[in-house]
């Protein structure tokens, strides 16, 4: 395959940095601290695109950078105005002719979120633990579609490569927003989910003082350490800042037994502005890891999750340790003309060691049990070039975009088999058997290239909003059953795109439509020998999004209809492969108010409803799936979260208070849709102090305390037929203090 590689030298050569650095002033937000800014360009409310301080503000027009991962942009509480995810432009959230949630910094500070699964539990179409409780992965489903296998998750606008069993995990702190576009994104992104995506937006450097530390310590042995400090760099004449972001986390896990919630990370960011039209930052991470390997219970027949947890502290532990190294280069070349190169090299590395039960005796004294051991690295590449391109056709104004991406991985991976000790029921002797470490058998690789190349123009003309892109992808993949020898290649070519039309009804009141396409690459081969197929889907959605003039109130309504054909099902006329032949529907609705009433005074609610349905499967024992509902995947949900901060004229003043309630309905368990899951209503809290209501010197200093399922609903989830436990209620206490 060496005949790509002059492309991707051509696609990694840089703009030459140059110009003289200027001053300004402004006041940007960072948490609830406002400071004033002190670098190059201008943080003051501009035009769509033109650039402004490393920081999101509550003016509507300042953004993290101006476009292509930069994150959203024109935020105030909960609220977010703009945001690039959409159409990789600086767009309004209301001009998008797609749903958009933005989970903003604030929001993620009052829920004091922990993994990425969290930060999306009060976003329409869009689940998590449908398998139960799992520390090991962010599992995220959008309008029943997995994001995580479906290489859905980006970070910065760049993919986020996952395969096998190892998958980069996002840690929260060190994000300052999470996106979430639901429906395709071929046309924009490359192959994926059609449920959606999620953008992480990596905190960056700004070029104003800042700090925070704080001390977290909660249920289950659970404590934590975080810092956020950064600036202007000393002698840069105000060019460069930097900022770094990090964290430590010994905790246990409401499983005992000596399973951890560990982890380790720390984030360096560099900001280079020689002028107001370029900027240059460098994003950086080191993390490790370490969860159980295994969550799960063993299952009695009749989907019910027993007692006997799976695995044993004699042999546990999935160990991860993760990098990435990447920036986000941006130059004006005339103030309606930007060149952007975004990069990232991801490397991860993952050992894990299991424990199974197979079996239980007559007389339920007994379990047998086998063990796996898994060693697997993943090195990944990514980038992303775009030109965007701002004029007018006589009374059509166009903002237009085009790029070039690329995206490499390499997987290998060795895995072991083997047998443990019996566990006696009885004694529940966990831990005190050796356990033998198995032979890792011969690695296996797997290599996947892909190139886009895309093209998008937002066109307005009197109150109408056209958003029309297109984009074709080349996806070469090669497997190996051992490093040197080639097993299959499969090579995938697709066109896909997005057609929108919104109209401006009144003043931040737009109804839209759109249409959109997307697909999948599928690894393997048929009985005849032949590679399979990509599966593809496409989107209609129509919906309405209206921003309530002169205040930080936003909602939207969307109906959707989804359907993704040819996904890989067991093969009727030999159960021992598959075919692509396969098609599920998701066909729902979604509502969605976002507010920020007064500083500290929030609200979010969200209704969805999703029918998400086998068109034609058939399950392994060959019994026909269509039309059942897929499983775990609940019909409607329901989840609102409202916080409130005493003013300064109260008795109260300096405290916060807050909940929110989150009701999952019911999901069949199985494909053959012969149980159900009951539906369950949670409840989390807040409470928080800020001691400056107390005396001025005191001004940072806040304690925070959360609750998570706090009337402790112990309730289980089952899907695929296999049941596992959730976690039970949870507190955690933060002391914070912010400069």
């Amino acid at each position: 395959m060496s005949y790509r590689y002059p492309l991707l030298a051509v696609l990694l050569a840089t703009t030459t940095l140059s110009g003289a650095a200027t001053a300004q002033d402004g006041t940007v937000q960072l948490d609830e601290l406002s400071v004033e800014a002190a670098g190059p360009g201008s943080s003051a409310p501009g035009p769509v695109g033109s650039g402004g301080v490393n920081l999101s503000g509550g003016d509507g027009g300042t953004a993290a950078t101006s476009g292509g991962g930069g994150g959203p942009s024109g935020i105030t509480g909960y609220t977010a105005r703009v945001t690039t995810a959409g159409t990789k432009t600086n767009t309004p959230i209301i001009e998008t002719p797609q749903s958009i949630s933005v989970v903003t910094r604030e929001q993620l500070n009052d829920r004091n979120v922990q993994t990425l699964s969290d930060a999306i539990n009060y976003v329409p179409g869009a689940i998590s633990a449908r398998s139960g409780f799992d520390p090991r992965f962010d599992q995220i489903f959008i309008r029943g579609f997995d994001v995580l296998t479906n290489q859905g998750t980006y970070r910065d606008g760049l993919r986020v490569i996952g395969s096998g069993f190892i998958f980069p995990r996002i840690e929260p702190y060190g994000a300052e927003a999470v996106t979430i576009l639901r429906g395709p994104s071929a046309g924009l992104y490359g192959l994926g989910s059609p449920g959606g995506i999620l953008d992480i937006t990596s905190k960056r450097p700004v070029f104003v003082p800042f700090g925070e530390v704080q001390f977290q310590a909660g249920s289950f042995d659970r404590f934590q350490g975080n810092f956020d400090v950064g600036g202007p760099i000393e002698g840069s004449g105000g060019t460069m800042a930097y900022r770094l972001t990090g964290l430590r986390r010994e905790a246990g896990t409401f499983i005992g037994l000596g399973t951890n919630d560990d982890r380790f990370n720390i984030a360096p960011a560099f900001t280079w502005k020689p002028d107001a039209a370029t900027t240059f930052t460098f994003l950086s991470e080191f993390q490790t890891t370490n969860t159980p390997a295994t969550t799960f219970y063993y299952n009695y027949p009749g989907f019910r999750a027993s007692p006997y947890y799976m695995g044993d502290p004699a042999f546990a532990g999935l160990n991860q340790t993760q990098y990435r190294v990447g920036y986000a280069f941006e130059h004006f070349i005339t103030p309606d003309l930007v060149f952007r190169q975004n990069f990232r090299h991801y490397g991860v590395f993952l050992s894990g060691k299991y424990v199974d039960i197979n079996g239980i005796n007559d007389a339920n004294t007994i379990g047998t049990r086998d063990t796996g051991y898994i060693r697997e690295g993943l090195v990944q590449q990514t980038l992303d070039n775009q030109l965007e391109a701002r004029f007018a056709t006589g009374p059509v104004a166009h903002t237009v975009v085009g790029g070039v991406d690329y995206a490499r991985y390499s997987l290998s991976q060795r895995l072991g088999f083997g047998l443990a000790p019996d566990l006696n029921l009885i004694t529940r002797n966990y831990g005190q058997q050796f356990i033998a470490t198995p032979t890792l058998g011969s690695a296996a690789r797997q290599t996947q290239e892909q190139i886009g190349v895309y093209l998008q123009d937002q066109a307005k003309f009197g109150d109408f909003i056209l958003t029309l892109n297109g984009r074709h992808d080349w996806v070469f993949q090669d497997n190996f059953a051992t490093p040197d020898s080639a097993v299959s290649s499969q090579n995938n070519s697709a066109f896909t795109g997005r057609v929108g039309l919104g109209y401006v009804l009144a003043p931040g009141l737009v109804p839209y439509a759109s249409y959109a396409t997307t697909f999948t690459p599928q690894v393997g081969l048929d009985r005849n020998g032949q590679a399979f197929k990509p599966a593809t889907g496409d989107q209609i959605e129509a919906g309405v999004k209206y921003l309530i003039p002169g205040t930080n109130i936003q909602t939207a309504f969307a109906g959707f209809d989804i359907t993704q054909s040819n996904i890989l099902i067991p093969d009727a006329s030999s159960l021992a492969f598959q075919t692509a032949g396969g098609a599920v529907r998701s066909k729902g609705f979604e509502a969605e108010a976002t507010a920020n009433l007064a500083p500290g005074t929030n609200l979010t609610i969200a209704y969805t409803h999703v029918d998400i349905r086998f068109v034609n499967s058939v399950s392994f024992t060959g019994q026909s799936l269509a039309g059942n509902l897929v499983s775990g995947i609940p019909q409607d949900t329901y989840a609102s979260f409202l916080t409130y901060a005493f003013p300064p004229s109260s008795p109260l003043r300096g405290l916060q208070i807050g909940g929110g309630i989150r009701y999952i309905g019911s999901s069949y368990a199985d494909d053959q849709n012969t149980v159900r899951n009951t539906a369950v209503t949670l409840y989390d809290a807040l409470v928080a102090y800020d001691f400056a209501a107390l005396d001025p010197k005191y001004k940072g200093f806040r304690a925070q305390l959360n609750g998570y399922n706090i009337f402790d609903r112990n309730y289980q989830t089952c899907s695929f037929g296999f049941c596992n436990r959730n976690q039970p209620a949870t507190v955690i206490g933060s002391l914070i203090y912010r400069w």
